[in-house]
């Protein structure tokens, strides 16, 4: 993946917020990516996501605020392999030398062996679609660096935390859940912004929509990811993009999104687009 820095922004762009004291959400240019672990464990932390291309400094500054200086992380777990998300992983790889975990089935995206299939500018949407053929769906490379996680749904140095299987988006893509209080690390498995709206995606005006349509290849998976997600009854969530959401707001949008998920979420056309139902 070619690493040069992406133009892209939104008016929340360097915002970090405390959605529980041990889960901070901090918002790289377009993106969200998350610290678990309380900030007084200065070495006890773990990092999911890791931002946009050559957004590395950016995250070490953040992390020397939160966590104090030469402060690092257990380990890297990463929702999936897109561009967005794996921005930085090479760099503070090299730094840290810290595992990275991420599913087995996303693992040739992130070993060099295979390509994303190229986004889908022509589904509708807004201009961040039209423009997303631009953005790269080449591979990383961590090499040994990164591992399957435990098949039993377990997370490396995250005691209470479970990963669940939620492809569609990417087909290995995960979300993280925590049963004890109920928070979710959605990844791009929903989503609470309109990803494929230039304007929405500047001023982060708050929705709960689908995946990010234009990177999208399975929508049943998808779908079925959202009800796994669903049924969970999170009381809080982070997701890849867009707003941390709590409660009531959190629930019934989650349920709106379920009853209609083809309206909401589904492109009315596109390259991927070819439902089984």
């Amino acid at each position: 993946m070619d690493q040069q820095y992406m133009p892209m922004t939104s008016l929340t762009s360097g915002m970090g917020r405390e959605v529980t004291p041990d889960l901070y959400c901090y918002t790289n240019q377009i993106v969200n990516l998350c610290f678990v672990g309380l900030p007084e464990k200065t070495n006890e932390w773990i990092l999911v996501d890791t931002g946009m291309p050559e957004s590395a400094g950016r995250i070490l500054g953040v992390v020397e605020e939160r966590f104090g200086e030469n402060s690092k992380p257990k380990a890297i777990v990463l929702t999936h392999g897109h561009f967005d998300h794996v921005g930085a992983v090479v760099d503070l790889v090299k730094k840290w030398r810290v595992p990275v975990y991420a599913h087995e089935a996303e693992l040739p995206f992130l070993t060099g062996k295979s390509s994303y299939p190229e986004p889908d500018g022509s589904v509708e949407g807004g201009l961040v679609a039209k423009i997303s053929p631009l953005f790269p769906n080449e591979p990383v490379d961590l090499g040994n660096n990164v591992e399957a996680l435990p098949a039993d749904g377990s997370i490396p140095y995250m005691p209470g935390w479970r990963w669940i299987h939620t492809p569609g988006h990417t087909p290995g893509h995960i979300s993280l859940f925590r049963d004890e209080d109920r928070s979710l690390i959605a990844g791009d498995a929903f989503v609470t912004v309109k990803q494929e709206s230039l304007y929405k995606v500047i001023t982060q005006e708050k929705e709960i929509n689908g995946p990010p349509r234009y990177l999208t290849t399975d929508w049943d998976a998808a779908e079925e990811s959202v009800k796994k997600l669903e049924a969970l009854k999170p009381a809080v969530a982070v997701t890849g993009h867009g707003h941390p959401m709590s409660g009531e707001e959190l629930s019934k949008g989650l349920q709106i999104l379920v009853n209609e998920f083809d309206r909401i979420a589904i492109p009315d056309y596109g390259r991927y687009v070819n439902r089984k139902h």
